[in-house]
């Protein structure tokens, strides 16, 4: 039995997107897009968030090619916000967080990982062929390659002051894996190969240099020298964004985007390193070891100690979708059944436990036992980024990225 590439079950993939696109519209507010509670309203108190914000302009840029009415507004509302509200006019890129209506900033600080799905939103939206969506790209570009771009390291700064005077002493593998997924989508839209060299050399020192010395647990927490920092928040592990220890979500995560840039490097003849698909295989197969029923429950366990023992065992809704998308990736590269397997197993698992349909959308957070609607780590249902990348993905070949791939009329190209 098999899913992948088979049509029923991209019937199936369809309309769940079309519920979860349904979903996000809850999240508009005057200023962008709020964060989405486990009601599926609004949370006021949490503000309008930059990475959200520009998350939902890069998914509903994949909605408007895929033909849902209103996209295209919410692509307007996304670049409307990215020009206005959330923008700095004094200092240059974009609020970390605002009100979600009104004048009022609740955190004038610029986040790395907020800045690269800037770019990764007006990427997308340009392919939309959106007026305005080229400047907004190239003015995330020019800021990015300003503020957070370091040539010489060929790795980025995590954060800045409102001014961009003062830098953390800390440098994050979170931040340079969303990097990578927004250079990559960057290089469709601009053609500049520059942007697949980075893309590599971020891989190269994070996953072949730095994670597969260390069993591919994958360290995200480094000092101002891109030193790891092992024990970075060990006395508070459930960190929404710098938890303890390794989180084998963003492995397997970093499994699928090797397989985009391993695919794009083969379709232009550029050099493509043997250890790109070693690499993306163990990352996957550390991700199974480690984090997978891991204390006898199903489920992927948030994080792990650099033993590979569960730390904050809540269930995470990304990791499993993450989790999908890499075995649709290996599945593709390798044609190995083992991934077609896991792909199943891990649909049956979200079906069972993470899809509301009671509520809405999918829950955010399990507790160690499966129960829905916990808080340790994050609390709500956010946006919809990730459910894109099993619900999407799937349907797609591994090169061009998402938006630029529907532009072209890939999706379900890969139907047998």
């Amino acid at each position: 039995m098999k899913w992948i590439n088979t049509r029923s079950h991209h019937s199936w993939l369809e309309t769940e997107t079309d519920r979860i696109f349904e979903f996000g519209r809850h999240a508009i507010v005057p200023n962008g897009f709020g964060w989405i509670g486990n009601n599926g309203k609004v949370r006021e108190e949490m503000g309008t968030c930059l990475w959200i914000t520009a998350r939902m302009l890069h998914c509903y840029a994949l909605a408007a090619h895929m033909g849902r009415p209103g996209a295209y507004e919410l692509v307007e509302h996304g670049i409307k916000a990215l020009e206005g509200p959330l923008k700095d006019p004094q200092y240059g890129g974009w609020y970390a967080t605002i009100a979600n209506q009104g004048q009022d900033i609740l955190d004038a600080s610029k986040q790395g990982y907020q800045h690269a799905f800037v770019l990764l939103g007006a990427a997308s939206a340009v392919t939309t062929g959106h007026p305005r969506a080229q400047a907004l790209l190239d003015e995330a570009i020019a800021v990015y390659e300003k503020h957070f771009w370091v040539e010489a390291k060929q790795m980025c700064y995590e954060s800045w002051d409102q001014a961009f005077t003062e830098t953390e002493d800390y440098r994050g593998g979170n931040m340079a894996m969303h990097s990578v997924e927004a250079f990559l989508i960057v290089y469709d839209v601009t053609q500049d190969r520059k942007w697949l060299e980075r893309a590599l050399n971020i891989t190269e020192f994070m996953i072949h240099k730095t994670a597969k010395g260390l069993n591919y647990r994958v360290n995200e927490h480094f000092d101002a020298n891109w030193n790891p920092l092992p024990d970075y928040n060990k006395e508070t592990p459930a960190s929404h964004f710098r938890a303890y220890g390794g989180t084998p979500g963003h492995w397997i995560e970093w499994g699928r985007l090797i397989c985009h840039l391993r695919a794009t490097l083969l379709k232009i003849g550029a050099d493509c390193p043997n250890w790109l698909l070693e690499d993306a295989i163990g990352l996957f197969d550390a991700t199974v070891r480690d984090a997978w029923a891991a204390d006898g429950a199903p489920g992927f366990v948030y994080s792990v100690d650099w033993e590979g023992k569960p730390v904050v065992r809540e269930r995470i809704r990304w990791a499993p979708v993450e989790a999908i998308g890499t075995a649709y990736a290996l599945y593709t590269v390798t044609g190995d059944n083992k991934y077609e397997t896991w792909y199943r197993t891990w649909w049956d698992y979200c079906r069972t436990y993470f899809i509301d349909y009671e509520g809405c959308s999918w829950w955010q957070e399990l507790d160690a036992n499966n129960h829905a609607g916990g808080s340790k780590v994050w609390d709500g249902k956010q946006d919809i980024y990730h459910l894109m990348h099993c619900l999407v993905i799937p349907r797609l070949p591994l090169t061009p990225g998402l938006a630029p791939a529907l532009a072209q009329g890939l999706l379900d190209s890969n139907l047998k």
